[in-house]
C-alpha cells in the first residue's frame, strides 16, 4: 500500500471506487504560527501548589496562596511581553527548566564531570508541567486541554539563576481531506 501524497493535485485518481477527488489531500492554508517565548521564575512543586482543607463532611482542595501568586506573576509577565489574550485551539508548549545553581559547583563538576548537575535539587518535569500549564490557563494559552504536543528538559544550572524557559506555539490544524464529500457529490452528479 503506498502512503498518499499529501499534496495531490486535482484531477489524479487516488481511489478507483471513488473516482477522482480534488483537492482530497490538500493542506489548510499555512498561516504564520503564533508563538510566544517566556522566561518565568521557577514553578513551585505541586506539594505546594493545593491546599486541602475541611468544608463541612467533605475535603475541598483550592490553590494556595503560593499558587496564586505564582500565575499572577506569570500574568505580570506575559502582559510585559505583549500577550493581551490567550492563544485559542491548538498549542504545543516547549518548556526548559534551569534549576539554580548551587555555590559549590565548581567543587560537584571536578569531583562528577558532565553530571555533576545530577546532584542539583530540581523539579521534576511532570510535577513542572502541571503547575506551569495551569498558571498559562486563560493567560498564554486558553486552556491546558489544548496542549496537543509538549516537551520538556531539564537544563544545566548557569550563572542566570534557577527559571523557566518556556516557548507556547500555536498549532494549525490540518484538514486532510477537504473537499471529499463536494467532490463525490459532484462526481455521482455527473
Amino acid at each position: 500500500m503506498t502512503t498518499p501524497n499529501l499534496t495531490a493535485q486535482a484531477d489524479v485518481a487516488l481511489d478507483h471506487m471513488a473516482g477522482t477527488l480534488a483537492d482530497t489531500y490538500a493542506r489548510a492554508p499555512a498561516s504564520p504560527a503564533q508563538q510566544h517565548v517566556l522566561v518565568l521564575p521557577y514553578p513551585i512543586s505541586a506539594n505546594r501548589y493545593w491546599n486541602s482543607f475541611p468544608l463541612g463532611k467533605r475535603i475541598m482542595t483550592a490553590p494556595s496562596a503560593e499558587a496564586k501568586k505564582y500565575k499572577r506573576d506569570v500574568a505580570l509577565i506575559a502582559k510585559a511581553q505583549g500577550i493581551r489574550q490567550p492563544i485559542t485551539g491548538r498549542v504545543r508548549i516547549d518548556l526548559r527548566l534551569y534549576p539554580n545553581r548551587p555555590q559549590d559547583w565548581q567543587k560537584r563538576q571536578r569531583k562528577d564531570g558532565a553530571a555533576w548537575d545530577d546532584t542539583v535539587q530540581c523539579l521534576d518535569l511532570d510535577n513542572a508541567r502541571k503547575v506551569v500549564y495551569d498558571s498559562l490557563k486563560g493567560v498564554v494559552i486558553e486552556d491546558d486541554k489544548w496542549v496537543r504536543q509538549d516537551s520538556g528538559e531539564r537544563m544545566e544550572p548557569d550563572e542566570h539563576g534557577a527559571r523557566l524557559v518556556l516557548i507556547v506555539t500555536a498549532l494549525s490544524t490540518e484538514q486532510p481531506q477537504v473537499g471529499l464529500f463536494d467532490a463525490v457529490a459532484q462526481e455521482r452528479a455527473a
